[in-house]
């Protein structure tokens, strides 16, 4: 079995390094996605969120996303294909 060499973290652009980690906290997006579009895999990603986030922001995030379904794309339920709730990205008006 080949794998994938990783990408290294040191790498990457502080920008991308903030959206990973953008993503990593975002409860709908699973690693799988993170993967996809940065070549980091979950334990490269783990790494990474240890690196950049307080002891204690990195334990709580642990916890939030160990076990969670919505992390992992084989773990999810039938029919949720998207990374993101549809109202997540809308606009409030102010005026309501």
């Amino acid at each position: 079995m080949t794998s994938k060499p990783s990408v290294c973290t040191h790498d990457l652009p502080t920008s991308d390094i903030s959206r990973i980690i953008e993503m990593a906290w975002e409860d709908r997006t699973p690693f799988e996605a993170i993967e996809r579009l940065f070549g980091l895999p979950e334990k490269e990603v783990i790494k990474l969120m240890r690196k950049n986030l307080k002891q204690k922001t990195f334990k709580n995030w642990r916890e939030r996303v160990s076990g969670r379904k919505t992390k992992h794309a084989s773990l999810r339920p039938e029919g949720v294909d998207r990374g993101y709730c549809p109202s997540q990205y809308k606009y409030k008006s102010a005026n309501k």
